[in-house]
């Protein structure tokens, strides 16, 4: 199955694995997923729908999951706001999936601790971290800012001169192996609930 993840910005790149682990678990036997990325582009596309039909026609994807943080809205907002976007956009031939993280999808990456020293590149390190409890991390007011902060933590560095933490948000993901506790978070399991209903409305998917 070839997709397509759309994200709200670049540092949300970092949910190719999330997505990746999660159609494993839901029984898609072969992935190839692309970030698409405008930043090359002299004008990107502003509006959610243009966005959309040009994610379609520069990575051509059987699947197009649409990313959108749900930060002050309410999800059901968000789910709306992306089917009229995808309905303006006129695009056919692909599925799309939306993912709504309840805040951020930074909430997503802060349950495990050794993803994030090995992201910080002090895997070794000795400074504790008291991670929040997984039950409360979409209620966390700015989860990026909060993951940004055990990173720099976790590093041993000084934030402003040696240790970018932006730039590190990606790497948690992917030393992430397991994301089976996120299957507690409503975000995910929403999530989880609309990967499911398109795979199992187009099966030729999970080929």
């Amino acid at each position: 199955m070839k997709y397509t993840l759309l994200s709200d910005g670049s540092s949300d790149r970092a949910l190719v694995p999330v997505l990746d682990w999660t159609l494993k678990q839901e029984g898609v036997a072969a992935i190839q997923g692309e970030w698409a990325d405008f930043r090359h582009l002299r004008t990107p596309p502003a509006s959610l729908t243009e966005r959309i039909r040009l994610a379609v026609e520069l990575y051509p994807c059987d699947c197009l999951f649409v990313h959108r943080d749900a930060e002050a809205e309410p999800q059901a907002n968000r789910f709306r706001e992306i089917q009229v976007a995808w309905q303006e956009s006129g695009v056919c031939g692909s599925v799309p999936v939306h993912v709504v993280p309840v805040r951020m999808t930074e909430a997503w990456l802060l349950h495990d601790e050794v993803a994030i020293r090995h992201a910080a590149s002090n895997p070794s390190g000795r400074i504790r971290l008291n991670l929040p409890r997984l039950q409360s991390v979409e209620n966390l007011p700015d989860p990026k800012e909060v993951l940004c902060n055990f990173l720099v933590q976790a590093s041993g560095l000084s934030r402003r001169r040696r240790f970018d933490p932006s730039a590190a948000i990606h790497r948690v993901a992917h030393y992430i192996t397991d994301y089976s506790a996120l299957n507690r978070l409503n975000g995910f399991l929403a999530f989880r609930q609309e990967l499911a209903r398109v795979l199992d409305a187009h099966p030729n998917l999970r080929a």
